[in-house]
């Protein structure tokens, strides 16, 4: 695996994400690998999965849009051009990065909308995309925090769940199937 490349693929993130996006990386990479510590999962490749979860997050529109097209998504995963990264991201890090580990590739690829039955290596990276502290407020953690060691990983991805459809209920965007289902399963 391409974990002895680290300091290569920081490198490249440097070049490819901004300032504040590689911070997000490295506090999702390493709130990553404290919770696949917690929950008994690989730490190495929790660290490395949110090291490159975003490495598609500033790539231009028109480049991602590209990609998106060639790519077999689910019926209204395009509906906010928010998440178009991840499933692009997959894809980056995969002929980017020389990634085959189908894991990796779907935790990054699943760590903005989630997926029904994620497996426990994917609720860690998604958690820790929302967790890293960063770039995250501590208001916005804590109660996923809480959750999450009062009751596991579904109640905290619930937590999550609730807090992003409040958002984009506030904001009047679109609301993904996906994510009603997911809340929904979890409820």
């Amino acid at each position: 695996m391409v974990y002895t490349k680290i300091d290569e693929i920081k490198d490249w993130l440097k070049l490819h994400l901004s300032e504040e996006r590689y911070e997000h990386s490295i506090g999702t990479a390493e709130c990553a690998q404290m919770l696949a510590v917690k929950f008994n999962l690989d730490k190495q490749k929790a660290y490395f999965t949110g090291l490159i979860h975003d490495c598609a997050k500033c790539l231009p529109k028109e480049e991602s849009l590209k990609i998106l097209e060639s790519l077999d998504l689910v019926d209204g995963e395009l509906c906010n051009s928010k998440t178009h990264h991840a499933p692009v991201g997959a894809y980056v890090a995969q002929r980017e990065f020389g990634v085959n580990d189908s894991e990796i590739l779907s935790a990054i690829r699943w760590h903005t909308l989630g997926n029904m039955n994620m497996t426990p290596f994917e609720k860690i990276i998604f958690l820790a995309d929302k967790l890293e502290c960063r770039t995250r407020p501590c208001e916005y953690c804590e109660p996923i925090w809480e959750a999450l060691d009062a009751y596991g990983l579904d109640a905290a991805l619930l937590v999550c769940y609730k807090n992003t459809i409040k958002s984009l209920v506030d904001r009047n965007l679109k609301i993904c199937k996906l994510t009603i289902d997911i809340y929904n399963s979890l409820l």
